[in-house]
C-alpha cells in the first residue's frame, strides 16, 4: 500500500462509522466504475480504430469542417 493511500485510510478511520461506510462505498463504487470503463474500452478498441480511420478519410476528402462550440 502506498503512503498516500495509507494516509487516506488513516484519516478516514477517524470519521464516524456512517461516514466511514460512505467513504468505503464511494471508493468501491469508483473502483467498479473504473473496471467497467476499462472493460468497455477494451472491448471496443477495434470499433474505435475503425471510426478514427473513417474520420481521417473524411477529413482528407475535405468532408469535415471546424467545430464551432457555439453552434452546438
Amino acid at each position: 500500500m502506498t503512503r498516500l493511500l495509507k494516509k487516506a485510510f488513516e484519516e478516514a478511520s477517524r470519521l464516524a462509522e456512517a461516514e466511514q461506510d460512505a467513504v468505503g462505498q464511494w471508493l468501491l463504487d469508483e473502483l467498479a466504475a473504473e473496471r467497467r470503463w476499462d472493460d468497455a474500452f477494451q472491448g471496443s478498441r477495434e470499433a474505435l480504430a475503425n471510426l478514427a480511420d473513417e474520420a481521417r478519410q473524411e477529413h482528407r476528402a475535405s468532408q469535415t469542417r471546424p467545430l464551432d462550440p457555439d453552434a452546438l
